[in-house]
């Protein structure tokens, strides 16, 4: 998960880290699928921990999912950072943490 730290150190444009309760959206875009979607996540919040949010502890709400690449998928208005994505062959992450509405 060295990539995703590196990535998120490059790329998180938002005053790190979040002092408050996050949610985090994880896709895992596959070409063959290699991975448990219940095996995906521990490991993402864990790089992410001191950069994105203080601790993973702050994640109150997580969503996880596993896509296909070979499929016919379909976007609506995907980000900016997702679109490019899309056109690659080879299984990438797109993770988006945001503060999380109120309790």
């Amino acid at each position: 998960m060295l990539d995703v730290r590196n990535t998120a150190k490059r790329d998180w444009d938002t005053e790190p880290p979040y002092t408050g309760e996050v949610k985090v959206a994880i896709t895992y875009f596959f070409d063959h699928p290699l991975i448990d979607i219940d095996n995906v996540p521990k490991p993402i919040l864990d790089a992410l921990k001191g950069l994105v949010y203080s601790d993973d502890s702050q994640v109150t709400d997580l969503l996880c999912r596993r896509r296909d690449l070979n499929a016919e998928l379909q976007f609506h208005n995907p980000s900016p950072v997702l679109f490019p994505m899309l056109g690659r062959s080879e299984p990438f992450l797109h993770i988006v943490v945001t503060r999380a509405l109120s309790q």
